[in-house]
């Protein structure tokens, strides 16, 4: 399992509820056609972060890499539905950082082959 991050900072006159809605249709999307495993959408509490953590994280579970590739083919497809939700999620984010993680310590050795 790979876990993809989304840091997100919204728009100034982007409302927090409406994000939550457009980001829940999109991922639906997303969990429907079979392209994402899982996601959860989680807000700062209290407004409490230090440094560069932003007002919303978004946690996308994919199964492995090859399922990221697949989910950035699928969606290279025009597809007028998936292109309204993403759009309006996508237009109330100001800003965004990403990350992929993955389960660590894991079965394959994977740090001895990225120091090759």
């Amino acid at each position: 399992m790979d876990l993809y991050h989304y840091m997100i900072e919204l728009r100034p006159e982007a409302h927090a509820l409406a994000f939550a809605r457009a980001t829940g249709d999109w991922m639906g999307h997303l969990q429907a056609r079979g392209l994402v495993s899982d996601w959860h959408l989680m807000r700062r509490k209290f407004g409490l972060a230090s440094g560069p953590h932003s007002d919303f994280l978004l946690e996308i579970s994919l199964p492995n890499l090859a399922g990221l590739d697949t989910a950035f083919a699928a969606l290279a497809q025009a597809d007028e539905e998936a292109g309204r939700c993403y759009e309006r999620m996508h237009g109330m984010i100001a800003r965004a950082d990403v990350g992929l993680y993955r389960p660590f310590p894991d079965a394959s050795p994977r740090e001895r082959i990225a120091l090759i």
